[in-house]
């Protein structure tokens, strides 16, 4: 599956990013609003951020989102774990989409389903199943995935920052119910 496609959509430009991305996407990660729900709530911060922007760099996959009306990046999001069955023979091939930063501006536009739907065309001609990877408590990403056919599994993954305990809830989408779910039965 190659990671870092280029997808078009009727408002964005998916392409692989790039080192030249950071200003404009370290602008829209400043906001500590951005990161009010998620477990890594101090990515707002420029040290923090940058861990984040580095290894989305180095380990591939990552895509900066682009609006077409004006060429502004006004986000990103990445395809991460790929699993084949010959990793694990009971598993499904799937892959990880997730890591997801997009401007506050468009929150609620339409913006992210679009970027989701495009990523997820893509993860379909080579995989089974798409999982997200959410904290627990954040709402705003949870209810988006719900939005756009994501269904809660029984699978989670605990991790730590800052010391404390960092839930995360899995949620996840088959190529079926993405054929049958509301990104493909009506417009973005």
């Amino acid at each position: 599956m190659d990671r870092q496609p280029v997808l078009e959509g009727e408002r964005l430009l998916l392409r692989p990013l790039a080192s030249d991305d950071w200003d404009a996407l370290f602008a829209i990660a400043s906001d500590p609003a951005v990161w009010e729900q998620h477990p890594m709530h101090d990515r707002w911060r420029e040290d923090v951020f940058r861990v984040f922007f580095d290894d989305a760099l180095a380990k591939g996959g990552a895509l900066a989102a682009i609006d077409k009306r004006d060429g502004s990046v006004v986000g990103t999001s990445r395809f991460q774990t790929l699993l084949a069955p010959e990793d694990d023979p009971e598993e499904q091939s799937s892959v990880e989409i997730g890591w997801t930063v997009l401007v506050p501006r468009l929150w609620g536009k339409g913006v992210n389903r679009e970027m989701k739907r495009l990523m997820l065309e893509h993860a379909f001609r080579y995989v089974e199943r798409v999982d997200f990877r959410v904290g627990e408590n954040n709402w705003r990403s949870r209810i988006a995935l719900e939005n756009i056919g994501g269904m809660l599994t029984r699978r989670t993954d605990l991790t730590s920052y800052e010391g404390k305990r960092a839930l995360h809830v899995i949620y996840a989408i088959t190529r079926e119910s993405f054929a049958e779910g509301p990104l493909m039965s009506g417009s973005c």
